[in-house]
């Protein structure tokens, strides 16, 4: 038999996903302490899902010297926040305006052949671009076979494109092992000095991401590219680094349940004693992984809970055994708190994934806000 509590009702909040600048700016100076390299921002998937306009502010006022976006057309947000420094955007899967790169001060990166020849035909004046050439990931990237043409096509172009950079990326940095990464060096500054030959520069070389930044100074050349890292994630884990974001819920039903007490879709949990359960207004739609393993939990009260029961559409059930919460007692998801507060890291291991998707999967009817 289910007995609903009686406790007076709270105020609900609604979830709500906030981003801290000021771990943002911690972790640019950790990066800049490891590097001598001007420091790229990059605030690819809305910063990480953290806010591409809020990460990019507070990367910058913390001295990167560059920005990066996955697709020329989010960069017109980033200037539209009044922000002035380089913007460099690969793979562009939406296709590059060239007029409107142009206007936003966009560098193009562009990794074959036929894209250099498609955008110094669009382009009705100057496009600044950057030759991507595959180090040994493929997934992108000009081959080593086509680069000669490349730089050919690029010649043609003179006085529509501007070859002012050239970039990688490195397949094996998260092993945080220089001898994995340096295959990709050397076919790095081969292709560097190739495209230095055929006359063109000056250049910004850029290979490395966080994990090559964080370990690998033979990678680091003119710019690193710091995305992950700005919110707290280093993929090679050796770096402890700030986590940039809190996400909290509130509790939006309690009751005390007797032994015996199946739990959620399927009864895949029975309380083995007399309980309380919360439950939290977040699911799988707001980017709670469905599957679990044992062991995750949330903060409420100061102490963590455990995650009992299916993950819903809409809400989570945690077990708070002799504690009971009111609705509107607010949860914790995950923040950089420590001690009771789950971490990215915590739940990224409790899902059979990385920190990426936990960051990046959070739903659009969370709240966003800014400490």
């Amino acid at each position: 038999m289910t007995m609903t509590l009686t406790t007076p009702l709270s105020r609900l909040h609604a979830p709500t996903l906030t981003t801290l600048p000021a771990a943002v700016a911690a972790n640019v100076d950790r990066v800049r302490a490891a590097t001598d390299a001007r420091i790229m921002a990059v605030v690819k998937a809305d910063g990480y899902g953290h806010g591409a306009v809020a990460v990019a502010r507070a990367a910058v006022d913390a001295g990167a010297d560059w920005l990066g976006v996955t697709d020329a057309a989010d960069a017109t947000a980033l200037r539209d926040a009044g922000l002035d420094v380089p913007i460099l955007a690969w793979l562009n899967p939406s296709g590059v305006d060239a007029a409107q790169a142009a206007a936003d001060r966009v560098d193009i990166a562009v990794g074959s052949v036929e894209e250099l020849r498609q955008l110094a035909g669009d382009a009705e004046e100057p496009v600044r671009v950057h030759l991507h050439l595959d180090t040994g990931m493929s997934r992108g990237g000009c081959p080593v076979e086509d680069w000669a043409e490349l730089l050919r096509v690029a010649r043609a172009a003179a006085g529509r494109i501007e070859i002012v950079g050239v970039m990688g990326h490195l397949p094996l940095a998260d092993d945080a092992d220089p001898r994995a990464n340096a295959a990709a060096v050397l076919r790095m500054r081969h292709g560097r000095d190739t495209v230095l030959r055929a006359g063109f520069g000056p250049l910004v070389t850029h290979l490395a991401a966080t994990s090559g930044a964080l370990t690998d100074p033979a990678t680091h050349f003119d710019l690193v590219r710091v995305g992950a890292g700005l919110v707290g994630i280093d993929p090679s884990g050796t770096v402890e680094l700030h986590g940039a974001s809190q996400l909290t819920a509130s509790v939006v039903h309690s009751a005390l349940v007797r032994a015996g007490t199946a739990i959620g879709y399927g009864g895949t949990y029975v309380t083995p004693a007399e309980t309380h359960l919360s439950v939290i207004g977040v699911g799988y739609a707001d980017g709670i992984p469905r599957e679990l393993t044992e062991g995750a939990g949330v903060e409420i009260g100061g102490s963590r809970h455990p995650i009992v029961g299916r993950v819903s559409m809409d809400q989570i059930v945690v077990d708070t055994g002799s504690r009971e919460f009111p609705r509107g007692e607010t949860a914790t998801v995950f923040g950089p708190e420590g001690g009771a507060v789950p971490s990215v890291q915590e739940w990224a291991r409790w899902a059979g994934t990385i920190p990426h998707t936990i960051v990046t999967g959070i739903g659009p009817r969370v709240e966003r806000s800014r400490a």
